[in-house]
């Protein structure tokens, strides 16, 4: 259910289980940070848009803070599942491109919300650093996966690379979000052919 920036009417209140409810709590709050910071997502929108009372949305969240890391989680696993490698490309670098091209594409899209949990206030919070740092593992791992099949083998090294090339997309997109003074496709180029060009001067020890 989309909700905009304005007033919605609350919705009608429906019996669902624990589970649902709490999924359709989350699916409601990211729908709002589609357009605006994680930090202006009230408790109180929330309530209203599910036809629910305050205190039973607390009864699912401890906090609206706990709430918000539920959030980041979702969007999280969004992003994680639209960027998941295609082994149907067959070769490791059309995949990491298609991979790049989903995650510029899905960025852009969220770009309020995909901001606001990198720069925002919240993102010093332990619980939200958590999801960040599980994020990256996932990403880190895809590479790994077909590292053998350019030839080269995981090590402390390369693991350490690639975390930071992972650091270098985020930073990049985000200033190419703020100032776009290239295009898409030569973002795109330039933060898959980063990856490769690392690993070309690595060395295996």
């Amino acid at each position: 259910m989309a909700v905009t920036s304005g007033s919605a009417p609350a919705a009608k209140r429906t019996r669902m289980s624990p589970e649902a409810r709490r999924d359709q709590l989350v699916e409601l709050g990211l729908d709002m940070v589609r357009d605006r910071p994680l930090e202006q997502v009230s408790i109180d929108a929330i309530a209203e848009a599910a036809g629910v009372s305050r205190a039973l949305l607390f009864h699912y969240f401890e906090s609206k803070q706990d709430f918000h890391v539920a959030i980041a989680r979702a969007q999280a696993d969004e992003m994680l599942e639209c960027t998941e490698p295609d082994p149907r490309l067959g070769d490791p670098i059309t995949m990491l491109s298609a991979s790049m091209s989903a995650f510029v594409d899905y960025v852009s899209d969220n770009r309020k919300a995909y901001m606001a949990f990198m720069r925002g206030s919240s993102s010093a919070d332990p619980a939200m650093r958590e999801v960040f740092d599980q994020t990256r593992s996932v990403m880190a791992s895809r590479v790994f996966d077909h590292a053998p099949a350019l030839g080269i083998s995981v090590t402390p090294v390369v693991e350490m690379t690639v975390q930071g090339w992972i650091s270098f997309v985020e930073e990049t997109t985000i200033s190419w979000l703020t100032d776009p003074v290239i295009t898409r496709d030569q973002l795109l180029a330039l933060i898959t052919a980063a990856l490769p060009a690392l690993a070309a001067v690595v060395p295996q020890v």
